[in-house]
C-alpha cells in the first residue's frame, strides 16, 4: 500500500511507526506544505528509520536525505512568475495573459538513501533521473542561492 499523507499528519507523534498513520503503508508520497521545510530532514530521518522508501514534492527534501523526489525545478517556476510580473507591470491585462502549467519536470534520486533502505535503483531509472545524489547535498546559503 502507498500513503499519500501530508507531512505534518505523518510526524504529529514524531515518529512513523507501528501503530502511527503509515502502520500498513509500504511506502510514502508526501506532500510538503510550507511550515514543514524546517522539519525536511527529521521527516527524511523518519521515513528511514521506519523502513519507507518516500517520495516527495521538493528537492529539497531528498537533499535533506529523502529517497526521491518527482516535481517541478522551483526556480523555474519562479522566473515565469516574475516573467507574469513583468508582463502586468507593462500594461498587459492579466485576464488575458494564459494560463501556464509547469512542462518540465525533475526526478531526484538519493543513492545513499536507496542503499541504505536496501533498494536496488534500476540502471534504467538511473538513466532517466534528473539528479543522482551520492548523499546528503547540503544547501547554498542563501546570499549565495540568489546569485
Amino acid at each position: 500500500m502507498i500513503l499519500r499523507s501530508g507531512l505534518e499528519r505523518l510526524t504529529q507523534a514524531g515518529k512513523i511507526s507501528p501503530g502511527s498513520v503509515a502502520d500498513s503503508a509500504s511506502s510514502i508520497a508526501a506532500v510538503a506544505v510550507r511550515h514543514d521545510a524546517p522539519k525536511q530532514r527529521r521527516i527524511a530521518e523518519l521515513a528511514l528509520k521506519s523502513r519507507l522508501p518516500t517520495i516527495y514534492e521538493l528537492r529539497q527534501f531528498v537533499q535533506d536525505g529523502g529517497f526521491m523526489s518527482y516535481a517541478t525545478n522551483l526556480a523555474e517556476t519562479y522566473r515565469r512568475a516574475a516573467d507574469y510580473v513583468v508582463r502586468i507591470l507593462n500594461g498587459a491585462r492579466p485576464g488575458d495573459l494564459p494560463i501556464e502549467q509547469p512542462t518540465k519536470f525533475e526526478l531526484v534520486i538519493n543513492m545513499k538513501t536507496a542503499k541504505a533502505l536496501g533498494l536496488t535503483i534500476p540502471p534504467s531509472l538511473l538513466a532517466r533521473a534528473d539528479h543522482v545524489l551520492e548523499g546528503w547535498t547540503p544547501p547554498l546559503p542563501a546570499n549565495r542561492a540568489a546569485a
